[in-house]
């Protein structure tokens, strides 16, 4: 698994698999539904990790599109949390995470 995430900086291609398994850690914080709860750290190093493999339009449009089917098809998902898990994290996006983002934009 290291492997794979530590393979998303590297230049290799960016692929849906390699981001769920990047970004796995944060399914537990996502599905509860406690406001108070803290972010894993292995979850904040997944999404930064992910933002920091994103080089160009066509790398964030394949995340973004990979997220928006991850959550079309995880149940169970705090929509609030999950659309405010980057900035908790510390990563800066000019749009909030969700199962009905443009990823065209």
């Amino acid at each position: 698994m290291l492997g794979q995430i530590s393979s998303l900086t590297q230049g290799a291609p960016i692929t849906c698999g390699k981001i769920r398994i990047t970004l796995a850690p944060c399914l537990s914080y996502l599905r509860r539904n406690g406001g108070r709860d803290l972010i894993p750290r292995k979850c904040c190093h997944g999404v930064k990790k992910v933002n920091h493999g994103t080089k160009n339009k066509q790398d964030r449009q394949s995340v973004c599109k990979c997220i928006k089917r991850t959550t079309q098809n995880v149940k169970g998902l705090n929509l609030k949390k999950l659309a405010n898990l980057p900035q908790k994290c510390g990563v800066k996006l000019p749009y909030k995470l969700s199962p009905s983002m443009d990823c065209n934009k």
